[in-house]
């Protein structure tokens, strides 16, 4: 009887053992499911409270409109409708009608953000570009201290929590000088100069009770460029150059030349032959049809343009991936780019993109900015951001979804850019709720 019952504890054991082994074991499914809670995480009565501070008398009617044109962002996730967490703020930036009933109780002020900087500083780098001052003018020196801090017993006492931050690039030629000044541990990895995520590797103990702290000081020179494109400069692609194969071909998962986007490009670029004019087209289009809007997490929307196509708004990188994938499928090579916005009115994690003119090269395009409205003095300004960009920028992506160096074990938080930073231990991923991160700048 006493084996008989070693037997069946020692059983009941190897069961549990089993089963807990099975539970850690990784699962995108479950992490995604996860992932997903986390953005949304309103219920109605939230979001309809938010909604009440601009429009009070608002019905239950109005919101299943609103859900029904995609206006007010929801899914059912374990049989529950859940919100989006600014689905709210949104409302009035996607809805044409809520949007002016904020803007008539709360104003408006086109100069405020980055315009009030772009505003003395696009005129500017135009103003150098058109003395010959080359096409990368209007430096700025910016020293920036970046932290990442993880939070307390968010990684067992004793645990190796390993941490990439993101670091300036050294291979862009409107980012200069870039010095590293000090870290907050002797020992680091900077990822190689072509990587495609620019990153600084560190790795500390955790201690209980206690935040796992990471920091980073470093400076650099950022300039403005801009290239005063014609339809006439820009020459015929050598199609069978690398940059073209590379750079008009299709990447999973976000640069699909579905059915939908092939007829959209086509529509977009009919009658025309000139790749500028096609990719002012295609510019324009989006810059017209999709207001800017707070994004989900990238890695929760199988395809972005086709997201954006869908629900009708974007956020920079959205609307960004959306722009390339049209040009790419109008055969005009294209590529993701991305950092930061570090305006010294408004600092931001902010995505764009790079165009291909044979005989011109590689040009900067801001789909985001879209046209300045603010500039309306200016001709030049118009498409600026077509073929330019300001002198405020931290560029640390030349493409999206690449490996990080060192690898990383786990999926990435951000798996398709790389801005906040990562971190991981040897038990998994530390999503975003489990850290903070923050940064400081010093323009000089």
């Amino acid at each position: 009887m006493i084996m008989k019952r070693l037997l069946l504890i020692i059983s009941a054991m190897i069961i549990v053992c089993a089963c807990s082994s099975r539970h850690e074991a990784y699962n995108w499914k479950d992490d995604l499911h996860q992932r997903l809670l986390t953005d949304f995480c309103l219920n109605e009565s939230q979001v309809k409270q938010y909604i009440k501070q601009y429009i009070p008398s608002v019905t239950d009617e109005q919101l299943q409109k609103w859900e029904n044109d995609k206006s007010l962002e929801c899914m059912v996730i374990d049989g529950q409708k859940k919100f989006f967490r600014n689905a709210g703020p949104n409302l009035f930036r996607i809805n044409p009608d809520c949007e002016h009933i904020k803007i008539s109780k709360d104003g408006n002020n086109p100069l405020s953000g980055y315009h009030q900087d772009d505003y003395t500083n696009i005129p500017a780098i135009i103003k150098d570009v058109e003395n010959g001052q080359s096409n990368i003018v209007q430096p700025k020196h910016l020293k920036i201290t970046y932290t990442i801090t993880v939070k307390p017993n968010a990684v067992p006492s004793g645990k190796i929590v390993r941490c990439w931050m993101p670091y300036p690039r050294t291979d862009i030629p409107r980012q200069k000088n870039v010095r590293l000044l000090s870290t907050s541990e002797s020992k680091f990895i900077l990822s190689p100069p072509d990587s495609t995520h620019s990153t600084l590797y560190m790795q500390k103990t955790a201690i209980k009770d206690k935040p796992t702290i990471f920091s980073e000081t470093f400076e650099y020179t950022a300039c403005g460029e801009w290239h005063p494109l014609k339809p006439e400069d820009v020459k015929p692609y050598d199609t069978t150059s690398d940059i073209y194969r590379k750079f008009t071909a299709q990447r999973s998962t976000h640069i699909i030349f579905s059915p939908h986007i092939q007829k959209l490009a086509d529509s977009l670029t009919s009658g025309v032959t000139n790749p500028l004019l096609k990719a002012k087209r295609i510019f324009r289009w989006v810059n017209d049809q999709f207001p800017w809007a707070s994004a989900r997490e990238y890695s929760t929307i199988p395809n972005i343009p086709e997201y954006v196509l869908d629900n009708r708004h974007g956020d920079c990188g959205q609307v960004s991936l959306l722009f390339i994938t049209l040009c790419r499928a109008s055969g005009i090579p294209a590529h993701f780019q991305s950092g930061f916005m570090m305006h010294p009115h408004e600092q931001n994690l902010h995505d764009w993109a790079e165009v291909y003119f044979q005989g011109i090269g590689w040009v900067p395009v801001d789909q985001s900015f879209g046209i300045p409205d603010y500039l309306p003095e200016c001709k030049e300004a118009e498409y600026f951001f077509l073929g330019g960009i300001d002198s405020y920028r931290l560029i640390v992506n030349n493409d999206y979804s690449g490996d990080l160096s060192p690898a990383k074990k786990y999926p990435r938080s951000e798996t398709v850019d790389f801005q906040r930073g990562e971190v991981e231990w040897k038990g998994g991923n530390l999503y975003f709720p489990s850290w903070d991160y923050h940064w400081d700048v010093v323009y000089e």
